[in-house]
């Protein structure tokens, strides 16, 4: 496959040109991403609210009598919680709802915008390409461009946000070893998380390219059913397939051991810093210096942090992944025909459909010339058979009228005008042809 001018990108942990080239797709829908980030606030505060109330309730019970249980303020600390609970995943929910829509017209843009610049390129590119390989490629970008919007602004941001609203407020209510912990804790996870999705990175490739390589094998195979079964070598394709899908269980066996240590180093260092913080709490508890509530409170802050942290590993993982996709996505979108108009192209003007061919030269390949000075004019409602061998090149002659090629050398003229000159759209709707083979679609 030939490639276009896109750069490639070096490996860091977020391609911000790509999030930049995801951006356009985003301008009719402003309204909604900004009541989408409304609703998501919304649902954060909630969520942050759940262990206060969550204290205030166990210090109320503590040492309560029946009569305090039955207390307005106890009840409406219970409803409270509940309410609080409920509107959480109200908010997200309507969150999700409003921004799906948003992802969803995302994905309808890119896909047709890559669907009309494969019609747009040259047929050199598409005798050469990989049918199946295309497709998923194609299939896998769009799909990473709906993963990395919602997850990008629905999960990094917020968790990064309540990482830093959770250490403040353990600094300010429980002193300095609490928000020492917890943004330790979170530095440890991200560097290692970073460091060993990096790593990753290469795992994922592998098994995109394999992934790749055995569905173009498949297709290709499948849509010259007629030739396999010529030769009899239904047996050779499938040990040619076979082979591709060993590749690929390969590839899946060392992308999954190596996302067993990325999840293994994880869940440690969740588990030495949640065990880290609830054994001070529980110390100070003893001390007398932290009431019941205030460890429930800790904890409860602990499992809401971790919770989304957990999640942000396989987060950052699939942003990593769909990066990766929606990059090869762009890698064809910058790909450029060989055949393009001219810059001051005009419209065919067709009067008496005259077409000359003057002293054409044109080759595939610099080693065999197919056109040699070929020279002749097919006057109008005259009738032309071009004859030769196999190879003479009259198939393209007709690929040179539609302008599939340029030739190296001479020009084809109707009614007087070179057909570089005129726009291709134009051209090729003023010409029938009956293909040589009768493709149905399905």
């Amino acid at each position: 496959m030939r490639h276009g001018n896109f750069e490639q990108q070096p490996d860091t942990p977020f391609n911000w040109r790509i999030i930049a080239q995801l951006l356009p797709y985003l301008r009719d829908s402003g309204g909604r991403v900004a009541l989408a980030m409304l609703f998501l606030l919304a649902a954060k505060g909630a969520i942050l609210v759940i262990p206060f109330l969550l204290k205030h309730l166990v210090d109320s019970l503590e040492g309560a009598s029946a009569a305090d249980l039955a207390s307005s303020m106890l009840v409406g600390l219970v409803l409270a919680y509940g309410a609080a609970r409920f509107s959480n995943v109200l908010f997200s929910e309507l969150r999700d709802t409003v921004f799906g829509r948003v992802t969803e017209q995302a994905m309808r843009k890119i896909a047709l915008q890559v669907f009309r610049h494969v019609h747009a390129l040259d047929l050199e590119y598409h005798l050469n390409r990989h049918t199946g390989g295309l497709a998923r490629d194609i299939e896998r970008g769009t799909t990473g461009v709906s993963f990395l919007l919602r997850f990008f602004v629905f999960n990094i941001a917020p968790t990064l946000l309540e990482i830093a609203a959770v250490a403040a407020i353990l600094l300010f209510n429980y002193g300095v070893s609490f928000a020492v912990i917890t943004v330790l804790s979170v530095f440890c996870y991200g560097l290692f998380s970073l460091r060993a999705t990096e790593w990753r990175t290469e795992f994922v490739r592998q098994v995109n390219a394999a992934d790749s390589s055995s569905n173009t094998r498949a297709v290709d195979s499948l849509l010259n059913f007629e030739t396999v079964k010529y030769f009899t070598n239904e047996e050779f394709e499938a040990q040619r397939y076979d082979s591709e899908l060993q590749t690929l269980e390969l590839a899946r066996r060392k992308n999954r051991l190596s996302l067993f240590g990325l999840n293994g180093g994880q869940a440690l260092i969740i588990a030495v810093s949640q065990t880290s913080m609830i054994g001070l709490a529980a110390w100070q508890v003893r001390d007398g210096t932290l009431t019941l509530g205030d460890f429930i409170l800790i904890n409860q802050f602990m499992i809401q942090l971790f919770m989304p942290l957990g999640f942000l590993g396989f987060v950052f993982r699939e942003i990593k992944g769909s990066m990766a996709n929606i990059e090869k996505m762009f890698e064809l979108l910058a790909l450029k025909p060989t055949v393009t108009d001219a810059s001051s192209a005009s419209e065919l003007q067709v009067r008496s459909g005259e077409i000359a061919f003057e002293n054409l030269h044109f080759s595939y390949n610099p080693d065999r010339d197919i056109l040699k000075g070929v020279s002749f004019v097919i006057r109008p409602g005259q009738k032309v058979a071009v004859v030769g061998d196999s190879g003479a090149g009259k198939s393209t002659l007709v690929k040179l009228l539609f302008r599939f090629y340029d030739p190296q050398a001479g020009r084809i003229l109707i009614d007087g005008q070179d057909i570089r000159n005129i726009s291709q759209v134009s051209l090729r709707r003023a010409i029938g042809i009956v293909p040589q083979d009768t493709v149905l679609f399905n």
